[in-house]
């Protein structure tokens, strides 16, 4: 800060990475990685310095604050992050019982094993199992210059499946995932049987399922996984720094009503063992649980330490960063709409009339300014005269973030926040939960094409 810098922090990091990897009933490959270092980042108005090290002698580090000192000395003015509220006795949010240190990732290959048999054993379409099992620990410490320092320990444990199956000449692909953050505890047994009748539920439909004739129609979701259409086609408009810039389409809705009354859309660190969760973000701020809107009404950003200060309110604890190579942005945690009091599922699909029932995204595209999106529906089904029907498959949703909040007729009391594998990008890799209770939206277009 010699240089004029208002404010700095230091992030130091270690973390250590484990894999394994089945492919035709082998446990073919396996790998291990440690990424050790220090990121050093000064604000000086608008203007922020960022250098980092992957050696924290006093001599790297110095160089690196004077590299991040002197990228920052061409501003002045301006706010800067303001001290944040400590909570006295805070809550672990993903104790380890087996820590991961302790552990030796060969004891995983038979696990592994076993999970292949299961899988063959319950449908004997399966032609080929893909097996990717993973585990990493952070060991972060942070401090700033307004004498602020935390400290954190991240577990993560991940198993994700990619299962062929053959019927005549007919080849379909199924995907499943599990990834909380826990210690090896989470290896266990009833985490294979989980994963197995995840991955060999439904198999069926896939073979039976078309593509079905496309137009504007009711689509209701399913509870869980399409929580990464409330992630993608409206989280990322609620954080702050697009909002700020002017990027976002809901940069002048704050305190503004933006879909029906009662509708409440969360982004929670402080879900047990939940792959968002967060016990302190990449700026030391305490996990907590934001109301993004509530009621119905956008009533808050997500911020971190920058936009929080820019906008004269305190940081909600969004600042991450994928590692100490990368400064702090806002980004989401856990993101999902709260329950409503519609009914259920069932209920839903009754009001829809006709329409599809999607149970399973794939891959998404969002524009942030416009709001437009477009995702790929993997599986569902078609809803006619107030009944599921036949199975359908490959096709688009097409719709606008803040369009699709308004066309919210009914959010049933089944919420689910789903445990799989998500990870966000938004030019750093974040590992992220989602979740949402059933809902049906009037007036989406299903089809083909792209933004």
């Amino acid at each position: 800060m010699s240089s004029g810098g208002s404010w700095c922090d230091l992030y130091f990091e270690n973390t250590s990475i484990w894999s394994l990897v089945l492919r035709d009933s082998i446990v073919s490959s396996g790998g291990y990685h440690r990424d050790y270092g220090c990121g050093i980042r000064v604000l000086n108005g608008e203007k922020t310095g960022y250098a980092y090290t992957e050696s924290t002698d006093m001599e790297s580090l110095s160089k690196a604050a004077k590299a991040a000192g002197s990228i920052a000395d061409s501003c002045s003015g301006g706010n800067f992050p303001q001290k944040s509220v400590k909570i006295e006795g805070r809550p672990d949010y993903y104790p380890m019982i087996q820590d991961l240190r302790q552990t030796q990732s060969g004891d995983f290959v038979p696990l592994l094993q076993e999970l292949d048999k299961k899988i063959r054993q319950a449908d004997s379409r399966v032609c080929n199992v893909i097996a990717m099992l993973s585990y990493s620990l952070s060991e972060i410490l942070m401090y700033n210059s307004l004498d602020e320092l935390s400290e954190d320990l991240r577990p993560l444990c991940s198993l994700a499946l990619t299962v062929v199956f053959r019927q005549g000449k007919d080849i379909q692909t199924k995907n499943c995932s599990k990834s909380l953050r826990m210690g090896a505890e989470f290896y266990n047994e009833s985490l294979l049987e989980e994963l197995c009748s995840q991955v060999t539920d439904g198999v069926d439909a896939l073979f039976e399922a078309s593509r079905p004739q496309g137009g504007v129609m009711n689509v209701v979701m399913g509870a869980g996984a399409s929580g990464i259409l409330l992630h993608e086609a409206m989280g990322h408009a609620f954080e702050a720094d697009f909002n700020r810039k002017g990027q976002s389409i809901f940069a002048d809705k704050l305190g503004k009503r933006i879909c029906k009354a009662g509708l409440n859309i969360v982004d929670d660190a402080t879900l047990p063992f939940y792959r968002g969760s967060t016990n302190y973000d990449d700026e030391g701020v305490p996990g907590q649980k934001t109301y993004m809107v509530s009621d119905g009404i956008l009533t808050s950003y997500l911020h971190d330490r920058i936009s929080a200060a820019y906008y004269g309110v305190a940081s909600t604890g969004n600042g991450r960063r994928e590692s100490f190579r990368y400064y702090p942005i806002p980004r989401m945690r856990s993101t999902y709409m709260e329950n409503g009091q519609d009914g259920t599922l069932e209920d839903l699909i009754h009001m829809a009339a006709n329409g599809i029932y999607v149970n399973e995204f794939s891959n998404g595209e969002v524009k942030i300014g416009e709001g437009d999106f477009t995702f790929y529906v993997k599986s569902g089904y078609m809803i006619e005269n107030g009944r599921l029907t036949r199975p359908i498959k490959d096709v688009n949703i097409i719709g606008n973030g803040p369009q699709a909040l308004a066309d919210i007729e009914a959010v049933a009391s089944d919420l689910k926040i789903d445990e799989g594998k998500w990870t966000c990008g938004k030019g750093q890799n974040m590992p992220v939960s989602c979740g949402i209770p059933s809902v049906l939206i009037k007036n989406l277009t299903v089809g083909g094409g792209s933004l």
